[in-house]
């Protein structure tokens, strides 16, 4: 006989989309001069905790088998540390570095975002991150004012987007509905509104229950 024993855990995401948007709009905020040009090393400071907060929401996620939502965390993870450092430290070339890693991780939000359409919150979310990463590897790469501005720009663009996800699957999840629309539809929405024999389906087949991932 197989048992598999189940271990509910709370939705991290709402924890992963509000670091997105603080973060961001801290970033924006100093790529738009809103912020003293001296304040670089304490915007790195203050963006340092997203890295650990998503990177718990990571593997949240990953226990509660979401692939593609623990992924997304814990890229955005390793994204605001590298920022943080590079503003901290400003090492030599840094812009540059980054403006390689930003173009990166715009090309991989795009290819998940190809992936997430079922999941219409985490799909606007990557939608948001793909421009506006997109800019800021141009603004790195050639140290333009108008893509740094445009960047900021998009990266309150982008924290606006991750806050209203946020606090829409915070207020399903404390009240049990839907209260404000996310746009869920097939398994995304029969893994809310469907009931225990729907969860169950091809469980054996799933990472961590089948013999090799």
């Amino acid at each position: 006989m197989t048992r598999i024993h189940l271990r509910p855990i709370a939705s991290p995401m709402p924890l992963g989309f509000f670091a997105v948007a603080i973060a961001s709009v801290l970033v924006g905020c100093f790529q738009l001069g809103l912020l003293p040009e001296d304040s670089g090393r304490a915007v790195a400071l203050a963006v340092l905790p997203a890295f650990v907060l998503q990177l718990l929401v990571a593997v949240l996620a990953f226990g509660a088998r979401d692939v593609l939502a623990a992924t997304l965390m814990a890229c955005f993870s390793g994204l605001w540390l590298a920022s943080a450092l590079v503003l901290a430290l400003r090492p030599a070339g840094g812009g540059r570095v980054l403006g390689v890693l930003y173009a990166v991780f715009a090309v991989f939000a795009l290819m998940m975002a190809s992936v997430a359409g079922r999941k219409r919150a985490l799909w606007l979310v990557l939608c948001a991150a793909v421009p506006r990463f997109a800019v800021a590897a141009l603004a790195g790469l050639t140290g333009t004012a108008w893509a740094g501005l445009l960047s900021g720009s998009l990266g309150l663009l982008l924290a606006l987007v991750a806050a209203y996800t946020a606090f829409a699957l915070m207020l399903e999840d404390m009240r049990g509905v839907r209260v404000l629309p996310i746009g869920r539809s097939g398994p995304a929405q029969h893994a809310v509104e469907g009931d225990l024999a729907v969860q169950l389906r091809d469980i054996e087949r799933q990472a961590g229950v089948r013999r090799t991932l």
